[in-house]
């Protein structure tokens, strides 16, 4: 989820092979969300094991962290959600009732036969357990890759450690990280190199794209406060927003008018 700040983002393309020898601060959620979504079988179904247990996430997070590290020499700091303030309650009562509605869709579809519906239905339905979230922990550990465990949003403490200079950027696919002032952000960090797109049923071919907070901010001609601003006129996963606010209004009514 996050905000959406595409249209007005400046990015760099780029190769993994050029950000070889790199550390990154993992958005451990996000992540483990994208395997929990994406890898599953043809007609929609989790990978699991022997005993019924999804393993879609733990094979995700296997093969991609191995490869990063082992080809590109990265260093890798997972950091996982601590508690979810009380502000973004709704939100997250939102994406339960969503992940529902599409289960449900999912269930009618993969019934039918109809297995290329079920499949962009199931991408939405995926569920992150704490159970799951633990048994990410422990296969990190088995792996030799360390884990912070967040007080609260984990965005905003790999953010910290980029500022600290504890790694060179944060790792997510959301743009969240830069309103808590990650001196750069880095997206699509994937093996793949494609994004399934539900809506449309189809792949993307997809690029890492680093984003630098600095050349952002000054290219949109504001500040930090205000880019703060104008993702709180556009709306959050912690406040509505106000209606018929996109990032190009609110940018201009941020231009206008100040904080």
């Amino acid at each position: 989820m996050g905000v959406n700040l595409r249209p007005i983002i400046f990015k760099k393309e780029t190769e993994l092979a050029s950000l070889r020898g790199r550390d990154f601060a993992v958005d451990a959620n996000n992540i483990l969300h994208q395997f929990l979504s994406l890898i599953r079988t043809r007609g929609g179904e989790s990978l699991t094991d022997s005993r019924g247990r999804i393993t879609s996430h733990l094979i995700g997070l296997v093969y991609r962290s191995t490869r990063l590290m082992s080809e590109f020499d990265m260093g890798l700091i997972f950091v996982f959600d601590g508690k979810p303030p009380p502000l973004k309650q709704r939100e997250i009562e939102e994406r339960r009732s969503a992940r529902e509605k599409a289960e449900r869709a999912w269930r009618e579809a993969y019934e039918a036969g109809d297995y290329r519906t079920a499949f962009s239905k199931a991408v939405r339905a995926g569920k992150l357990t704490k159970e799951m979230i633990e048994d990410s922990k422990r296969t990190l550990e088995l792996l030799g890759i360390p884990h912070i465990q967040a007080p609260g949003e984990a965005e905003a403490q790999a953010a910290k450690l980029a500022k600290r200079g504890d790694v060179w950027a944060s790792n997510s696919q959301d743009y969240d990280s830069l309103l808590f002032g990650t001196p750069r952000l880095v997206r699509y960090l994937t093996i793949s190199g494609r994004e399934f797109l539900p809506s449309k049923g189809l792949s993307r071919r997809l690029k890492p794209e680093i984003i630098e907070l600095r050349e952002f901010l000054a290219r949109n001609g504001i500040n930090q406060e205000q880019l703060v601003d104008l993702a709180i006129l556009m709306g959050t996963d912690f406040n509505r927003g106000i209606k018929g606010v996109g990032p190009k209004k609110g940018l201009a009514l941020i231009k206008e008018y100040g904080c």
